[in-house]
C-alpha cells in the first residue's frame, strides 16, 4: 500500500477526492453602515454595500463562482412579523443589485427566512401566545420574500426556515411572478444545532438573553433517516439543490443524503465550525491551514458537491501552492 503513497506526485495521481474553487461558496454579511468586524468570527466583516462589492470582486478573482449574502438589519426596523423583509429599502436588495451590476457572472444566493427581520429572532411568524411558529402564515411570508429577492437579481433563493411545504409554495410564487429560471437551494436538512451562535451574532438574530429554541421546526441532531425524507419531499416540491447544515459534525448525514438523491448536494460549514478552528489555531493547538483544508476535504469526501464556507476566498487564493487543496 505504501507504494501508492510514496511521493506527492503518486499521491496526487491516485487521489480519490478533489476540491476546486468552483466547489466553494463564500457567505458574506451586509448592513446599512460602515464595515465592521464580527468579533466571534475572525476575519469576517459586516460589509457596507460598497465594501461588499469589493469583496465580491476579490472572490471572483480567486475563482469563486457564487456568494451567499446575509443582511444584518437595524433593530429599529424589526417587528414581530418581519415586515422589513419586503421593504424596498431593505439593504439586502441594494446589495444584490450592486453585486450583480458589478459582476453579472457571479452567482448571488439569498436566504429565504425571517429571522434577520423579526424582533424575536425566529424564522417565521409566531402564534398569538408566542409559543410556536405558525407554518402556513410563515410560508406565505416566505413566498413574498423569495419573489422580492429574485426581483432584486438573486440567481438562487435558499429557503432556510424548515417550514413544511415551503419549497413547493416558493416555486409556485416564483413561477407566477415570471422567475421560472431562479433556482431554489433548499436547506432541506437543517439541524437545531449549537454551532450557529457566531452567525446569529453576525446578523443580529439572537434575541434576548436566553438561547433561541428552534427545535420545533429545525431537525433533531439525533436523527438521520429523517433527513432522507426531508430531501425526498423537497425534491418532489421542486428544489434544484438540497443542503445539509451544519457540515462537519454531520458527515454521515451528507453521505446519507448523497445516496438518497440525484440532486446536487450542498453542505454548510457553519460559523461555529469556522470559529473553533480559528480559536484552536490561535491557542497553538492546531495547524490552521492544514486543519482548515482537511475539514473541507472531509465534507467533499462525504458527498457534498458544493460547500458554503467562510474560508472560501482565502482557500481559493492559495490554491496554487504545491501540495495544497487537493
Amino acid at each position: 500500500m505504501r507504494r501508492n503513497r510514496s511521493s506527492e506526485a503518486v499521491r496526487a495521481l491516485v487521489r480519490e477526492t478533489r476540491l476546486a474553487p468552483e466547489d466553494l461558496i463564500q457567505p458574506l454579511f451586509v448592513h446599512a453602515g460602515e464595515p465592521e468586524e464580527v468579533a466571534s468570527m475572525p476575519g469576517v466583516r459586516r460589509h457596507s454595500v460598497t465594501s461588499l462589492v469589493e469583496e465580491c470582486g476579490r472572490c471572483a478573482a480567486a475563482g469563486i463562482r457564487a456568494v451567499a449574502v446575509f443582511p444584518k438589519i437595524d433593530p429599529a426596523r424589526k417587528d414581530a412579523v418581519g415586515s422589513h423583509a419586503v421593504a424596498d429599502d431593505n439593504v439586502l436588495y441594494a446589495a444584490v443589485r450592486a453585486v450583480k451590476a458589478a459582476f453579472p457572472g457571479l452567482l448571488v444566493i439569498t436566504d429565504v427566512a425571517l429571522d434577520p427581520y423579526t424582533d424575536h429572532g425566529h424564522d417565521g411568524l409566531l402564534s398569538a401566545d408566542g409559543t410556536e411558529v405558525r407554518n402556513d402564515e410563515t410560508v406565505a411570508a416566505l413566498q413574498a420574500l423569495a419573489v422580492k429577492e429574485a426581483g432584486a437579481g438573486a440567481d438562487i433563493v435558499a429557503p432556510s426556515d424548515m417550514m413544511d411545504g415551503r419549497i413547493g409554495a416558493v416555486r409556485a410564487a416564483l413561477d407566477a411572478a415570471g422567475f421560472e429560471r431562479t433556482l431554489i437551494l433548499s436547506y432541506a436538512v437543517k439541524y437545531a444545532s449549537a454551532f450557529y451562535g457566531p452567525f446569529r451574532d453576525a446578523v443580529g438574530s439572537k434575541a434576548g438573553a436566553a438561547p433561541l429554541d428552534k427545535r420545533g421546526y429545525q431537525m433533531d441532531p439525533a436523527n438521520v433517516r429523517e433527513a432522507a425524507l426531508e430531501v425526498a419531499l423537497d425534491e418532489e416540491e421542486g428544489a434544484d439543490i438540497v443542503m445539509v447544515k451544519p457540515a462537519g459534525p454531520y458527515l454521515d448525514v451528507i453521505r446519507a443524503v448523497r445516496e438518497a438523491t440525484t440532486l446536487p448536494v450542498a453542505a454548510y460549514q457553519v460559523s461555529g465550525e469556522y470559529a473553533q478552528i480559528h480559536a484552536a489555531a490561535r491557542l497553538g493547538w492546531l495547524d490552521y491551514e492544514r486543519t482548515r483544508d482537511e475539514s473541507l476535504l472531509a465534507i467533499k469526501r462525504a458527498g457534498a458537491d458544493m460547500i458554503f464556507t467562510y474560508f472560501a476566498r482565502e482557500v481559493a487564493e492559495g490554491w496554487k501552492r504545491p501540495g495544497s487543496h487537493s
